[in-house]
């Protein structure tokens, strides 16, 4: 190329350059631009959140309008998340909470979704209303806990209806209540409850037995005892006797001598003639006891009432530890007690739910321990629900106890032979029959009812009338006037 072309190249490249270089500076301009603008419309986006709300166990459908590159969530706990297409997301709930996601589409803008997963509160609150038709019972999940709210007419409905609604969670400590127990515009029915213990305890008690003996100078000098030893017999003391020759068989020159007697039992014989004597132990006791206990409780309906006739006896508790370890005194109560609960259904029903319970002190039984004789408790009790119209009476027997002991002794041998062995045997037999017997008998107080009675006892006048002032009573006349002229 001559130099006179490039001489006339140069002016044209000159002018290009300064045609061409403002459009590329705004080009250039333009990109920047247009980044911040994505970079400001993803802060915009994850700074509004949309909201999911799920059920535990269910499932939900996001479209999210474009192409999803990633997804993140805070806990997968809660939630889990599967893409199914380019722009669709699978959000699944599993336990109650709120968590985050975030969703990164490929244009590179960020979206931020809010999902709440609840409990499923359809179901308990159908089976709320199936069970409660009459009350005003509304249901709902509040995270992990289910919120009962209302108001209901008693207490026992309130507990009632949380027992149903901790079936539907893990602990229940989860359901709370906001349960409110309306005010009565009038007071409830009341029960009175007549009650009658019988107890009645039969015994029977047979002794027989024969002790022979000699007279405390002998037979022939030679003195004799026959007993079984299961009851008293008669002993010897102060034997004397003498002799004229110290030799073996000398006969006795004198002898004396006299009876010890602890019990002459029932039939006395000694022949003086012979020096023989006869005791004979044969008695019969037969026994009834009675003891009648009739408490009157008044209680409302569906409270508990209780009642007790009897004591306490005291039990040593030994509380030991690292130190010096010391005997505490506990109380334990025994006698007849009674506990009921009555509820009122309908105008002439008694729901009653009672547990009568006598329990009297067994030394036979006792336990000895560093000193201490601590009784056994022999006890009888029973539990049963029923219903009763007003009135009716309903009684518990039965509740027996049977005891029967019996002992005999005799002497080896001779007590074996038929017969004539009877008078060397001795025998005792105890038999103890004790019976329970209960008789309730609810009765409805109304509202309008004046009670057991209807007013207090009064005397209609005065048991003696007031004396005069400064003046005194004459003396009553003699009980027995003297019939003597």
């Amino acid at each position: 190329m001559t130099t006179h072309s490039k001489r006339k190249f140069l002016p044209a490249l000159i002018l290009l350059i300064a045609v061409f270089h403002p459009a590329w500076l705004i080009a250039q301009t333009a990109e920047v631009s247009a980044v911040s603008a994505v970079a400001a419309s993803a802060k915009v986006d994850a700074s509004a959140p949309m909201a999911i709300r799920i059920l535990a166990g269910r499932s939900a459908i996001v479209d999210v309008g474009s192409p999803i590159t990633r997804v993140s969530l805070t806990s997968a706990d809660i939630a889990d998340a599967l893409v199914t297409s380019s722009s669709q997301l699978l959000v699944h709930g599993k336990t109650p909470g709120t968590i985050s996601m975030f969703v990164w589409s490929r244009g590179g803008a960020i979206q931020r979704y809010e999902v709440s997963v609840s409990r499923d509160v359809a179901k308990l609150a159908e089976q709320i209303h199936q069970l409660f038709p009459k009350e005003s019972i509304a249901v709902e999940s509040n995270g992990r806990n289910i919120v009962l709210a209302g108001t209901v007419p008693s207490k026992e409905i309130a507990e009632k209806a949380v027992e149903v609604a901790g079936g539907f969670t893990e602990k229940k400590d989860e359901v709370v209540s906001l349960l409110q127990v309306q005010p009565l515009a009038a007071a409830t029915n009341q029960v009175l409850l007549r009650v009658r213990f019988a107890e009645v305890s039969r015994s029977a008690l047979t002794e027989a037995g024969v002790s022979f003996f000699t007279s405390p100078t002998g037979v022939q000098n030679t003195i004799g005892r026959v007993t079984t030893q299961q009851f008293p017999a008669p002993g010897f003391e102060g034997l004397e006797y003498s002799k004229d020759s110290p030799d073996f068989g000398a006969p006795v020159k004198a002898a004396s001598g006299k009876f010890t007697f602890s019990d002459f039992l029932n039939f006395f014989l000694f022949s003086e003639k012979y020096d023989l004597g006869l005791m004979i132990k044969a008695l019969q006791n037969r026994g009834l006891f009675q003891s009648l206990a009739e408490p009157n409780l008044v209680a409302e309906s569906g409270k508990e009432a209780s009642f007790l006739a009897g004591g306490e006896f005291p039990i040593p508790v030994w509380q030991g530890g690292t130190g010096i370890g010391g005997i505490t005194v506990q109380f334990k109560e025994f006698g007849i007690r009674l506990n009921f609960t009555p509820t009122v259904v309908g105008d002439d029903r008694v729901h009653l739910k009672v547990r009568p319970e006598v329990s009297t002190l067994d030394f036979a039984n006792a336990v000895v321990l560093q000193g201490f004789r601590i009784p056994a408790l022999s006890t009888r009790r029973t539990e049963t629900e029923l219903e009763l119209r007003n009135g009716q009476t309903f009684a518990i027997a039965g509740l027996m106890n049977n005891t029967l002991n019996s002992t005999m002794q005799k002497i080896p041998g001779i007590g074996d032979i038929p017969i004539l062995g009877q008078l060397f045997r001795s025998k005792a037999a105890q038999k103890d029959q004790t019976e329970l017997v209960v008789m309730i008998t609810p009765e409805i107080l109304r509202t309008d009812s004046p009670g057991v009675s209807a007013t207090l006892p009064r005397l209609t006048e005065p048991y003696l009338a007031p004396a005069p002032q400064n003046k005194s009573l004459p003396s009553p006349p003699p009980a027995f006037p003297s019939t003597r002229p």
